[in-house]
C-alpha cells in the first residue's frame, strides 16, 4: 500500500481479543479507535456499556503495543459529573500515551432511552454554563498535555490527526460503502450525497441484488454545498478557506453578519484568506454557522 495511508479500525473494548487484533495488523490496519466512553464502572452501566474499565485498559494497552497509532473517546457532561471528576479522568486518559482523544459532550437525543428519561425528570443533565465549563476545561488539559484541539471534539498529538475524518471535515470526496455509510462525490459543479442500508442484513441483500448497498442518491446545488463546507469545516481549527467557499457559492459570506461575530470575539480571521471560530464561538458553533449560512 503506498506510504502514508490510514486504515483505522473501530472496536469495542468488550470484543478485543490480542490474536484477533495482531491478525488485523497483518492485513493492513494501521490505527484503532476504541469505543472506551468512561473510565469508571459507575458511568459506563449508566452509558449501556458491555465493558467494564478493566477491560477498556486491557484494549489500550493491547491497542497501544499491536498498531502504530491508536485512539479512543470518552463521553464527558455525564450527569452529576464534577469539574474535578473530569479533570482526573481525563489527565488518566491522556496518561496512557495514546496519540489521539475523541471527547464528546453527552447529548440527549428524541427516541432514545435517555430522552424518556431526561423528559420524565430521572435524569438530569448538566447546564449550559457547567458543560461550558466542562468543555473549556477540556481544552486546558488537553493544551497542556500536548493533544490540542484540532476539531470540536477531537484532540491529537501533532501529525497524529484522524486523516479520513478531516477529509469529511475539509469537505473533500468520500465514498460510503458499508451499511449506514454516507458519501459525497463530486461531479461536476455538483456534489453527489449517497446512502446505503442501515441493516446489515438488508444491505447485504441489496448488495446481492443490485450490486452495491446503496439506497438513496441526491446531487446537491451549490447553496447545500455551501452550507456543508460552512457547517464541517467551522469544526475545525484550521477554519474554512474563505476562497473556496466564495467560489463554491458564488458570493461572498455577508459583511454584516460577519462583521457582528468578529466583534463579539466568535470567530477570527487567520489573515485574509482563512475564517474560523474562537474558543467562545466553538461553544456556540451551531448557532454561527446558521447565522453565516442565511
Amino acid at each position: 500500500m503506498p506510504d502514508g495511508i490510514e486504515i483505522t479500525m473501530e472496536a469495542n473494548p468488550s470484543s478485543v481479543e490480542a490474536e484477533r487484533f495482531r491478525g488485523y495488523r497483518a492485513a493492513g490496519v494501521n490505527r484503532v479507535s476504541l469505543g472506551v466512553q468512561a473510565l469508571n464502572d459507575r458511568d459506563l452501566k449508566f452509558l449501556g456499556r458491555l465493558h467494564d474499565v478493566a477491560d477498556a485498559l486491557k484494549a489500550i494497552r493491547l491497542a497501544r503495543e499491536i498498531f502504530p497509532r491508536m485512539s479512543f473517546d470518552l463521553i464527558y457532561a455525564r450527569p452529576n459529573q464534577t469539574v474535578a471528576e473530569w479533570d482526573a479522568e481525563l489527565k488518566e486518559a491522556v496518561s496512557y500515551a495514546v496519540d489521539h482523544l475523541s471527547l464528546y459532550q453527552l447529548t440527549i437525543e428524541e427516541g432514545t432511552p435517555f430522552y424518556g428519561l431526561h423528559k420524565a425528570g430521572k435524569l438530569i443533565v448538566p447546564d449550559g454554563e457547567h458543560s461550558a465549563v466542562l468543555y473549556e476545561a477540556t481544552q486546558e488539559i488537553t493544551e497542556r498535555y500536548g493533544m490540542p484541539a484540532y476539531e470540536v471534539s477531537n484532540h491529537a498529538r501533532p501529525g497524529a490527526e484522524s486523516r479520513h475524518n478531516l477529509t469529511y471535515w475539509r469537505y473533500g470526496d468520500y465514498a460510503g460503502i458499508g451499511p449506514g455509510a454516507h458519501g459525497r462525490l463530486t461531479r461536476g459543479a455538483s456534489k453527489l450525497a449517497t446512502a446505503t442500508e442501515r441493516h446489515p442484513e438488508n444491505w447485504l441483500e441489496t448488495v446481492e441484488r443490485e450490486g452495491h448497498g446503496m439506497i438513496d442518491q441526491e446531487l446537491l446545488g451549490v447553496d447545500e454545498q455551501a452550507d456543508e463546507l460552512l457547517l464541517m469545516g467551522l469544526r475545525l481549527r484550521e477554519g474554512i478557506d474563505l476562497a473556496r467557499w466564495s467560489d463554491l457559492s458564488g458570493r461572498d459570506l455577508d459583511p454584516e453578519k460577519e462583521e457582528f461575530l468578529l466583534q463579539h470575539g466568535f470567530v477570527e480571521r487567520l489573515g485574509n484568506s482563512r475564517l474560523r471560530c474562537t474558543p467562545s464561538g466553538m461553544l456556540i458553533l451551531d448557532a454561527v454557522v446558521a447565522d453565516l449560512a442565511c
